[in-house]
């Protein structure tokens, strides 16, 4: 079973040592009774909880670096959901880490979906040899296998499902690349936790720092933030600004 939000720490897919995706989204997280302050508007009107992940004895064997790892999600009244990570280097020497929010998204019918956002973006193409490349199309749409990686992506991106008139809008900060992934027919029949006709319904846009790696100093931090949104298609083409962003 595939699907939510798996963070991808201190790894994303298998471009290194670790298990794929690192090791974070298969552990368990404990509630943070009392983490640093955020921004207030990072709570003001919202639900939201607090998680923090530390580095077992075994992670230290296969990654050996000391960290926190501090986590909020939270929930607004009007549905828009926020994650914010923040990983803190509390080793005595330098590391460096890739990361993202492997974000799984329900279409009705991927060949009716298309992205705005990623438009003259270079991207490294998983299904040749990571070849870069331009995107040339004013949207993304989809007709077959697509794996990619766009490279200093815009601060939003838009999700437009035609048949469902919605859009899923995503907003990012601290987080320049976006993997856009759906296997196709072919590879989900070769996927033993994937059904042979699910890729109609699903696509993976993830927020996520890749291409050049987050290097921590001792003592410092990094801050991701993810914000998912859904607004009405009409709203999303008129009235949605691309290159503002923000939160």
């Amino acid at each position: 079973m595939r699907g939510g939000i798996p963070i991808c720490f201190p790894q994303f897919g298998n471009c290194g040592s670790l298990e794929l995706h690192g090791f974070a989204r298969n552990k368990v997280w404990a509630i943070d009774d009392n983490p640093p302050v955020l921004r207030p508007n990072d709570s003001q009107g919202k639900s939201f909880v607090d998680l923090l992940l530390k580095p077992s004895e075994e992670d230290l064997k296969f990654w050996p670096h000391s960290f926190e790892f501090r986590l909020r999600v939270s929930l607004a009244i009007n549905g828009d959901l926020t994650l914010i990570s923040r990983v803190r280097n509390v080793n005595g020497k330098m590391f460096s880490f890739s990361f993202a929010y492997h974000t799984y998204f329900l279409v009705s019918d991927i060949s009716e979906v298309r992205i705005e956002g990623l438009e003259t973006c270079d991207y490294l193409d998983n299904l040749c040899h990571r070849e870069r490349f331009t995107e040339q199309g004013d949207a993304l749409t989809f007709e077959s296998e697509v794996d990619r990686l766009y490279l200093s992506s815009c601060k939003v991106i838009a999700v437009l499902d035609h048949e469902k008139k919605q859009t899923y809008v995503i907003r990012k900060e601290g987080l320049p690349d976006v993997v856009v992934w759906n296997p196709w027919e072919k590879k989900s029949k070769s996927m033993v936790d994937f059904g042979d006709e699910e890729y109609k319904q699903m696509l993976c846009v993830d927020a996520a720092a890749i291409e050049k790696p987050i290097t921590l100093k001792p003592g410092e931090e990094w801050t991701g933030r993810l914000q998912l949104s859904v607004v009405p298609s009409s709203f999303c083409s008129e009235n949605l600004d691309l290159e503002k962003g923000g939160f």
